[in-house]
């Protein structure tokens, strides 16, 4: 398989975002017919001494779990990205770094990202979280559904809530971090913490000098110290996409950040795709909900991205959710992968059609996307009523609208 292109996420906190908003968004550069799925969990208790079986191994469960609504790959138990119940969003990004990634398998990054969101109340809880599960379980895995090779990453994560996020970067079991309390910030598959670091592991340092890749006398940089000499991918593009915006930070411009193609930011190439994507706005004002808006089909310049929002009693959309194989399905089984069954769910093969169109005739797909992108403004406009609003909306209201707006969009497409 080619190496992976960068896969980019980004949050603009105020004064760049917009009226006191913070401002998350993801695009998940996957292998091109590698099925996301969208599927909320609500908050569940747990019985005492119970496990929690993650993509690869088994761990400790907590008394209680959070309501996590997340898009991942269809074949794992982690996630890409997701949000919780109290505001808090996750993305990770696979990296390489100058130690290897175990290929023993452990959590992958995306696990931890599931692990975060259910036990972190904020992004410093949720961090804290990760840490401590890297340092005791490890990282490790094969990445992508694929029995010919393995793909094991090092990870980094974006965590954001209503008043900050975080940059966390890892080496194995070993970790900084970086806390981001304004302005704007993207991350992509390569180390980026250099001399500023507002919370790291305790043994961090006299690891590097341990491998002798620090003398200890040099200000320390950990991406100096921990990248690989022949890094040379370029997430250059990604960053000065938000950078350059000269106007304060908003959903829709977000969106657009993750649908342009030009700069690299939106993938399609022979091997990868933007899979699925996710934007979500978090209002600084806690009266005000949290608005998660998700793709759950690839490449965003040709998908709509639809609202999601934490209510009690939150309708389950089974059509964003793919087929379950149980103990048969071929990543579970050991050896792994030796088959790849058909992970789509039905908006994915909704969407298929869609996109078919729009590739193969021009007139029919320029109306067909008008009329998507028409779509997905109405939902747009009615957010902004509601983040408007000094009160919340009925819960009753808004239990059902990411389930309303698939079915829409299926319908639409039929």
């Amino acid at each position: 398989m080619a190496r992976a292109p960068p896969s980019y996420c980004f949050v603009a906190l105020p004064p760049r975002a917009k009226d006191g908003l913070v401002v998350f968004g993801k695009n998940s550069a996957r292998p091109r017919d590698e099925v996301q799925e969208v599927v909320y969990f609500p908050a569940a208790d747990c019985e005492a001494d119970s496990k929690v079986e993650c993509t690869y191994i088994s761990i400790d469960q907590v008394p209680r779990t959070h309501a996590i609504v997340i898009s991942r790959p269809a074949w794992l138990w982690g996630a890409e990205m997701g949000a919780n119940e109290h505001g808090v969003c996750i993305a990770n990004e696979a990296i390489n770094a100058r130690e290897p990634a175990a290929e023993a398998e452990a959590l992958l990054g995306m696990d931890l990202v599931r692990l975060g969101l259910e036990r972190g109340t904020t992004a410093k809880e949720a961090l804290d979280v990760i840490v401590s599960l890297l340092e005791k379980h490890g990282q490790g895995g094969n990445y992508y559904e694929d029995a010919n090779s393995c793909h094991s990453f090092q990870s980094a994560y974006l965590l954001v809530d209503r008043e900050e996020a975080w940059v966390l970067e890892t080496v194995g079991k070993y970790w900084a971090a970086e806390k981001i309390t304004e302005g704007v910030k993207c991350i992509c598959n390569q180390l980026s913490l250099t001399t500023k670091m507002d919370a790291e592991h305790p043994e961090l340092r006299t690891y590097a000098q341990s491998q002798g890749w620090w003398t200890g006398e040099d200000e320390f940089n950990f991406s100096q110290v921990f990248s690989p000499a022949d890094d040379h991918l370029d997430c250059g593009a990604g960053k000065d996409s938000l950078e350059k915006q000269e106007e304060t930070i908003t959903v829709e411009m977000m969106i657009n950040i993750l649908r342009d193609k030009g700069s690299g930011v939106c993938i399609d190439s022979d091997s990868f795709l933007t899979t699925a994507s996710m934007v979500s706005v978090l209002p600084l004002r806690r009266s005000s909900p949290c608005i998660h808006y998700f793709t759950g089909t690839p490449d965003p310049s040709r998908s709509i991205f639809k609202p999601f929002i934490f209510v009690d009693d939150v309708k389950l959309v089974p059509k964003t959710q793919s087929p379950c194989f149980g103990v048969d399905d071929p990543a579970k089984k050991e050896p792994r992968f030796q088959e790849k069954p058909d992970r789509r769910h039905e908006l994915y093969k909704a969407h298929e059609w869609a996109r078919a169109v729009i590739e193969s005739d021009q007139e029919q797909g320029r109306t067909l996307r008008e009329t998507m992108l028409e779509l997905e403004k109405q939902g747009l406009a009615a957010m902004e009523e509601i983040l408007s609003s000094p009160e919340p909306p009925e819960p009753s209201e808004v239990a059902d609208l990411f389930y309303d707006c698939v079915d829409t969009e299926i319908k639409f497409f039929k």
